[in-house]
Order: C-alpha cells, then structure tokens, then sequence
C-alpha cells in the first residue's frame, strides 16, 4: 500500500472535498479521486460517500482513519531517525492568523538557515482549533493565544510575546486615555469576538469600565477589523500584533494601560513530543526558550 494514497485519503476527510485535498495536496482531482479508488480496491470496501462537491468518510473509513494516520505519521519520522541530530523531517506547526503574516516568517527564515533539514508545514486556525490540535497529535506545535484554562500536565507552553491593547480609531487624533470609555460607548464599534480566547481580554476593558458599545457585528479576524476601522466603518479594541502598523496607516493607535488586557501568544506542544530537538530549534528562532526534558 502505498502512503501517499492514505496521506490523500486524509486530506478529503479532513478538507470535506476531493477539489480541496487536490488543491491542498499539489494534484488534480482526479489522481486524488484515483489514488482513493486504488485503496477502495485494495480493501474491499467504500471509503467515501459523495454528495455533490463534498466528500464524507463511511463508517469504515472513520474505522481506519487513526490507524491511518499514524501510519502516516511514522513514515514521516523516519528520515529524523536517521538524523542523529534530529533536526531532519517535517514539522507541522499551527498558527493564528496575525502569527502567519507577523511572527512567523521571520522565525522561518532563520529556521532555514540553521536547521535546512526541517520541513516545515505551516496549518492555518483559530487558536480553540489549533489547541485542539495539539491536543490530538495533528500538529507538533502551534502558535496561538493562551487558553484561558490551566494547560493540561502534558501540554508544554513557551510564551512568546504579550501584546498589549490598543483602540483603533480611523481618525489620526491624539486620544487620552481618560476619554476612551466616552468614545467607546458612543462610536459604533467593531468587536473583537469576545467568544476568542483573544478577544475576551478587549471583552475585559469593556466590563471594568461598564461600557456598553454599538456593537455593529462581532469578527474573530484582526487583519479584517483593521481595514474595517480604516475604511471609517467604526472603532475597535484590538491586541498590538507585529504587523499591525502596516495594516493600519490610516488609522489612530491609542494604547490601553492595563497588563490584564494584554494578549499572551504562546509555543504550544507536548511535553514528550517525537521532535524535541526541531521544536527546540523553532522555539529558538521565534526568540522562545523550549528546552527538552
């Protein structure tokens, strides 16, 4: 049986389309579908129901679907086995999406020339779904806000960096901190969902000064509440993320004193992880401080 039709067949579970995995997998939809009728021979039984442009594992599937994916899983160790450095293989990390376009490429250029034998795949979440991840062994590691929960015992965190937060107005005005519950609760406002673990910590200033804003609509999406706020549509509590400056040259950055409004972003991981030494190196380019047991 070859690997790469499983590591195909994973990747319609996981993305609910054939189109999808093929696009995600570098292919056509047709290998995919191909290489997933190969298996459904080789078994004997269906692995797929399709409905229209989506693609839904059967009973079996879902049977084999984590023996699969560990099968996967130690095919990819096996060039790290044989590196005695461990500093060899792929890494799959997740990420937030201010991490994506602020962090993370400079720590993945440094990455690139002190480990060239790691392979980073980078995996795009929320930090609930990429925590949940983690947790599941779907990812090595993952950059994301800390939980608002004590971590689990086998959960290891580095924290990164603490992003304090800021008002973001359209206007290039000088604004007081004085006057910012005022301009709160009489602006409409664009509100950093605070369902997020981020966005509860804007959710926090609100409750501390009894400011009940316009709520105009709630977004779990920093980059898209920027271009809103400088398009004049309204104002909005956000965390001060590397790249936020560059989104927001039209608009006004009032910091918010108060260290318990800050976002913390953490490295999260397992504490008996397969790479401790890869992590150890990703930790290090992200200015972390993992050190393996």
């Amino acid at each position: 049986m070859d690997v790469r039709y499983l590591q195909s067949l994973i990747a319609v579970v996981d993305h609910g389309s054939i189109a999808d995995a093929a696009r995600a997998e570098g292919l056509t939809a047709a290998a995919i579908s191909q290489r997933i009728q190969a298996l459904e021979r080789q078994l004997g039984f269906e692995l797929l129901s399709r409905a229209g442009h989506a693609a839904r594992a059967s009973d079996a599937c879902l049977g084999l679907l984590p023996r699969a994916r560990r099968i996967v899983r130690e095919v990819e160790l096996l060039a790290s086995d044989a590196d005695p450095a461990g500093l060899k293989g792929s890494l799959r990390i997740g990420a937030i999406s201010t991490a994506l376009t602020g962090m993370l490429p400079a720590a993945l250029r440094t990455l690139a020339q002190q480990a060239p034998g790691i392979l980073p795949a980078i995996v795009p979440g929320t930090s609930r779904a990429l925590y949940q991840a983690v947790q599941a062994g779907e990812l090595d590691a993952a950059i994301l806000v800390a939980p608002p929960f004590e971590l689990p015992r086998l959960m290891r965190a580095v924290t990164l960096r603490r992003e304090g937060l800021l008002l973001l107005s359209k206007k290039k005005l000088r604004i007081s901190a004085a006057k910012l519950p005022a301009l709160l609760a009489s602006q409409p406002y664009i509100r950093y969902d605070p369902a997020s673990w981020g966005g509860r910590h804007a959710q926090r200033y609100l409750d501390d000064q009894g400011v009940t804003p316009q709520v105009l609509f709630d977004l779990d999406a920093l980059e898209a509440i920027t271009m809103l706020v400088g398009d004049g549509v309204g104002i909005s509590l956000v965390p001060d993320w590397p790249g936020l400056e560059r989104l927001a040259q039209d608009c006004s950055m009032t910091p918010v004193k108060g260290e318990a409004y800050a976002r913390e972003i953490i490295l999260l991981s397992h504490q008996q992880n397969e790479r401790p030494n890869m992590l150890n190196a990703l930790s290090a380019a992200m200015g972390g401080a993992f050190v393996p047991d």
